[in-house]
């Protein structure tokens, strides 16, 4: 069997079959014990559950339930399509008067980025126009994005714009697709938070597979309103994070 290099070493013992313990909870144990070692480092790849299952002499069955449950305990991420990996520590998400993502994620010594999912003039529907303070109807800018942290998709957002009061700023948007810089240059020099809402929800198929995260964890649902210096209403945005990275604090 190959594994990984850095893990021939860690993961060489069999289930014990007559101690009435349960082959998944011993599987358990063990990598919970290696986790906790630092035999496991966080963001290393755990083998597949074929691999770990002619390791422990078990079957499949028996090492997804074991992966399963150090999941839920926040050990080990699973992403779609990539397989499972030891879980990094989670990122303190501060919402402050002025919250922006760039600065988030470097002070977590990580670098940010981002791919833009849609970029588009819509039609404000009855949530958006009332977290704006427009009519239903009225001519919004979205910009939807899906944000990194090196290289792990830790948020999904939605941030709409009005199109009338801010004229130009899908142009900008287009020019610039950092929000600050972008309104700026439609004349908003600077913007706070306003209000933050937080709820949370089981992500769909979409969510999952874009933040690469297992459908059974929970997503936490920001609803976000800034204005500018003279308490204008700027920018409505929806947020979506994965509990498994991403944790959101709140402080005076």
């Amino acid at each position: 069997m190959n594994l990984p290099a850095d893990m021939d070493d860690q993961l060489t013992y069999p289930v014990n079959r007559q101690d009435g313990i349960a082959l998944w909870r011993q599987i358990v144990g063990k990598l919970q014990g290696d986790i906790a070692s630092g035999g496991l480092k966080p963001g290393s790849r755990l083998p597949t559950e074929a691999e770990l299952s002619a390791q422990f002499g078990v079957n499949r069955h028996t090492v997804r339930r074991a992966l399963e449950e150090l999941s839920r305990d926040g050990l080990v991420r699973v992403e779609q399509g990539r397989g499972s990996f030891v879980a990094e520590d989670v990122l303190d998400y501060n919402v402050e008067a002025r919250t922006r993502f760039s600065e988030w994620i470097r002070k977590h010594n990580k670098e940010p980025s981002g791919i833009i999912r849609q970029l588009r003039e819509i039609s404000a529907d009855q949530r958006v126009a009332a977290g704006l303070g427009v009519r239903s109807g009225s001519r919004v800018v979205l910009l939807e994005r899906l944000g990194f942290a090196d290289d792990r998709p830790v948020s999904l957002t939605r941030h709409y714009f009005p199109a009338i009061r801010l004229k130009g700023m899908l142009q900008a948007l287009q020019a610039a697709p950092r929000i600050t810089e972008a309104l700026r240059a439609v004349g908003v020099d600077d913007y706070l938070r306003q209000q933050t809402r937080v709820t949370a929800r089981l992500p769909t198929q979409t969510e999952a597979e874009l933040l690469r995260m297992a459908r059974n964890r929970p997503v936490l649902i920001t609803e976000n309103v800034n204005v500018d210096r003279a308490g204008a209403i700027v920018e409505f945005a929806t947020g979506c994070y994965p509990t498994p990275r991403v944790q959101i604090v709140f402080e005076p």
